[in-house]
C-alpha cells in the first residue's frame, strides 16, 4: 500500500514538473522566441498570455517590447571647417523582428554594442560632411536684440542644413544598416555639444574681447555726450549772463530816466527844487569821491567851492 502511494507520489510530482516545462507566461511588455537545441523554431510570440513549449526540449528566449534607451559616449569629432568638438548623442530604439534579433545579435547587451559602432559611426560622417554653424543652429531666423549694442552685430551667415537635418540624416542611415538586424531605432539627438578646451579657450577670448570692444564704445559715446553737454552748458550759461547783463543794463537806463524826468519835472515846478536837486547833487559827488583821506585842490569858481563856501 505504501509503494503505490509512493508511486503516485512520483507520478504527480513528475505530471506537475512536466505541465511547468512546457507553459511559460508571456507578459506584455516581453515578445519571445521559441529555440530547440540553440536554434530557433516556430514563429516569434508576441501576444500576451499563457503559451505552451516541448519541455526539456525547448527553451523560451524573452525580449524587450518597450522602447530602449541608447546613450553614446562623448566623443572629439572634427567638423568640416576644421573645428574640433565634443559630442554627446543619445537616441531610442525597439526590437521589430524578434527572431532576426535573435539571429543576428543573441541579447541586447550585443545589440548595444552594435549601435555603438554605427551610430558613433554615422555621427562622425555626418559631423566631418558639416561645417559647425550647421550644427549649432537649426533655422536660419534672425537673431532678437534685446540691447542697444547688439544692433552693430555683424548679420550671422546663412545655414544650408541645420541641426535638425542632420540629426535626420544620421538616423536615416543608421537605420539603413539596422533592417538586418530585427531593430529600428526610433529618435536620434545630440545631447549636448562643446569645444574642445584649446577651441573653448579661444572662443572665450574672442568673447571677452568682444565684449571689452563694446564697452570701450560705450566709453567713446559717453565723453563724446559729456563734452557735448559741457559745451552747451558753457553756450548756455554766456548766453544767460549776457542777456541777464543787458536786462540789468536796461532796467538802469529806464531808471535813469525816469529819475531824470521826475529831476526835470520837479525843476519845472520849483525853481527852489532845482537849487535842492543841484546841492544834492553835488553833495553825492562829494561823498562819492572823497574820503577821510583825501585831499582836494578847487578853484575858487567851481561849485563845489560855491558850496562850501556858503556853510556857517
Amino acid at each position: 500500500m505504501r509503494k503505490n502511494n509512493i508511486g503516485w507520489i512520483v507520478l504527480g510530482a513528475v505530471a506537475i514538473i512536466l505541465l511547468t516545462s512546457s507553459i511559460y507566461i508571456l507578459d506584455e511588455t516581453q515578445q519571445a522566441i521559441v529555440t530547440q537545441f540553440g536554434k530557433p523554431v516556430g514563429q516569434p510570440r508576441t501576444s500576451p498570455g499563457l503559451h505552451f513549449k516541448t519541455p526539456f526540449i525547448h527553451k523560451v528566449q524573452f525580449f524587450d517590447r518597450r522602447y530602449l534607451e541608447w546613450d553614446g559616449d562623448k566623443n572629439q569629432v572634427p567638423t568640416k571647417d576644421k573645428k574640433f568638438i565634443f559630442v554627446d548623442t543619445y537616441a531610442r530604439w525597439e526590437i521589430t523582428d524578434p527572431l532576426q534579433f535573435f539571429i543576428r545579435l543573441r541579447d541586447e547587451r550585443s545589440a548595444q554594442s552594435r549601435l555603438d559602432d554605427i551610430l558613433d559611426g554615422e555621427t562622425r560622417n555626418a559631423i566631418a560632411s558639416h561645417e559647425l554653424l550647421d550644427l549649432v543652429r537649426s533655422t536660419n531666423r534672425d537673431p532678437e536684440v534685446t540691447e542697444d549694442f547688439m544692433e552693430e552685430i555683424e548679420i550671422l551667415e546663412d545655414i544650408n542644413v541645420g541641426r535638425a537635418q542632420i540629426e535626420r540624416i544620421i538616423l536615416e542611415k543608421a537605420n539603413q544598416r539596422t533592417t538586418d538586424l530585427g531593430v529600428r531605432i526610433l529618435d536620434f539627438r545630440f545631447k549636448r555639444m562643446n569645444y574642445v578646451d584649446e577651441v573653448r579657450d579661444r572662443v572665450y577670448d574672442r568673447m571677452i574681447s568682444e565684449r571689452n570692444r563694446i564697452a570701450d564704445q560705450f566709453r567713446s559715446e559717453g565723453q563724446g555726450e559729456a563734452r557735448k553737454i559741457e559745451g552747451n552748458k558753457e553756450r548756455d550759461l554766456a548766453q544767460i549772463q549776457s542777456e541777464a547783463f543787458r536786462e540789468a543794463e536796461e532796467i538802469k537806463g529806464r531808471a535813469d530816466a525816469e529819475a531824470t524826468r521826475i529831476y526835470a519835472s520837479a525843476y519845472n515846478k520849483n525853481r527852489q527844487s532845482v537849487d535842492l536837486y543841484k546841492f544834492l547833487r553835488t553833495m553825492e559827488s562829494f561823498e562819492k569821491s572823497m574820503d577821510d583821506k583825501t585831499s582836494l585842490i578847487i578853484s575858487s569858481d567851481s561849485e563845489f567851492f560855491k558850496y562850501l563856501n556858503k556853510l556857517p
